[in-house]
């Protein structure tokens, strides 16, 4: 499934999602990288 994450406070990356943090973040997957950030509500 495609989640849109926000890193810092203008960077947005959109990939797969991989799992959830405890802490409420979101780790999506895009080719090789993992990126952490915070969910984009829809």
């Amino acid at each position: 499934m495609l989640r849109t994450i926000m890193i810092g406070s203008c960077v947005f990356v959109q990939g797969i999602h991989v799992r959830n943090t405890n802490d409420g973040k979101v780790v999506v997957r895009v080719d090789e990288k993992l990126f952490v950030g915070r969910p984009v509500s829809t």
